[in-house]
């Protein structure tokens, strides 16, 4: 038996930028910046003062008070955006076996939050002040089991961590999952919630955050030659990965179909990616021989794009190692410029606006491109949403440690 067609039936967001999913796909495509000035602590002694902050943050259309507290933000945001995903889906989880539906969902730091608290508490109070919470809301897979707990669905239930590919491998799982017959639904993403202190002062001692506090909003600008470093940012992307007989038997909307996923390893540093790209060029190739396509026919990449100097040139020589002469033709895009970086959920955020790209047939911008820099030489979509024929696209997650993985989406043809 061949594998089985999956599709994506749903789609939720969180993020510094609305949150409903036609708000935020009307945010990305009129260019909107997501990224301000940090309120939620105090940031008098800290070089970089913004990111792409969600502020304000009521769950309480999805988490009861009681809950509220049992969970961190990055669980939060993980059961806010799964009910999203599940109510846009039209999933009756009532008349579905809970043994076919699974939830895989990744992180790449996880509780940072309720570390930061109880370890300051422990310093201060001592160790017998320590929450009993303080392990289940830190641990990586706290997300994924408590959406599984909130849903009932007690299918396959784990996390993937991959620092800043974890969403893209989760994905990845999630689609194998489908594939060969262990589910007919996987709730899949990735979510993160590491606008805190620490997890700030940790990016900004490598110098890998952009330093521009005088202009938050223009600071994330992959691509562009003044770029000067990444813009932190947090929240949660999920979405329904369905069985695609499943999903046609009960009249649901497809969004796109999940063709293919490659992933590769660098095996090179720590940090910095191959300085060729090759390991990020065979993600990409696996992706689209995995979908069955061919490379010239891709028409659009949401790139990984972090707006740091090597990042965004390591990332152009890969696409033109994997794409050759069809490289130029690409149209390639940058979800990041207005949303920040995600880390370990950036990719599942990346792949719905990928896939609504798809649904669409329009392209968002790469915010803040103004200047070419003659070592990043592609379309990378400046200025405006660009409405065009996408019959197929990848979307890129690159991670510290050396860990690459790439989606590739199709338009749905029944």
């Amino acid at each position: 038996m061949g594998k089985r067609r999956v599709v994506i039936t749903g789609m939720g967001v969180v993020s510094s930028l609305s949150l409903d999913l036609e708000g935020w796909w009307r945010d990305l495509c009129s260019g909107k910046s997501g990224i301000h000035l940090i309120t939620g602590w105090d940031t008098t002694h800290f070089e970089t003062k913004f990111a792409a902050e969600i502020k304000n943050w009521t769950p309480d259309r999805w988490i009861s008070p009681k809950d509220k507290n049992r969970l961190d933000p990055f669980s939060q945001y993980a059961v806010a955006a799964a009910s999203m995903s599940l109510e846009d889906s039209g999933l009756d989880g009532g008349r579905e076996d809970p043994d076919r539906i699974g939830v895989i969902i990744g992180s790449g730091i996880g509780g940072l939050q309720v570390f930061e608290e109880q370890h300051r508490r422990m310093v201060e109070k001592g160790p017998e002040k320590v929450s009993p919470f303080f392990i289940p809301k830190m641990m990586m897979n706290a997300a994924a089991a408590q959406v599984s707990i909130r849903f009932g669905f007690r299918g396959p239930n784990y996390a993937v961590a991959s620092a800043c590919a974890s969403a893209n491998h989760a994905l990845g799982c999630a689609l194998r999952t489908v594939q060969y017959g262990d589910a007919d639904v996987v709730v899949t993403g990735g979510t993160e919630a590491t606008v805190t202190p620490v997890g700030m002062a940790g990016f900004i001692a490598p110098g890998a955050l952009s330093k521009r506090n005088d202009a938050p909003e223009k600071a994330s600008r992959p691509f562009d030659k003044n770029r000067d470093g990444f813009v932190m940012g947090e929240g949660c992307g999920v979405l329904i990965f369905e069985e695609v007989e499943h999903a046609k038997k009960r009249g649901a909307r497809i969004y796109a179909e999940v063709a293919g996923f490659g992933t590769t390893g660098d095996a090179h540093h720590i940090t910095a990616p191959v300085p060729n790209g090759a390991g990020a060029t065979k993600s990409m190739v696996l992706a689209v021989k995995d979908a069955g396509r061919r490379l010239d026919e891709v028409d659009y990449v949401n790139a990984h794009g972090t707006s740091t100097p090597l990042n965004d040139v390591t990332e152009t020589r890969a696409i033109h190692g994997a794409f050759g002469e069809h490289a130029k033709k690409l149209a390639i895009s940058s979800t990041k410029s207005m949303i920040g970086h995600l880390l370990g959920a950036s990719g599942a955020v990346e792949l719905i606006a990928t896939a609504l790209s798809i649904h669409h047939q329009t392209a968002h911008p790469t915010a803040n491109y103004e200047t070419r820099d003659p070592e990043c030489d592609l379309d990378y979509i400046p200025g405006a949403a660009r409405p065009m024929k996408i019959e197929m696209a990848i979307s890129n997650s690159f991670g510290f440690g050396g860990h690459n993985a790439t989606v590739a989406v199709s338009r749905f043809r029944g």
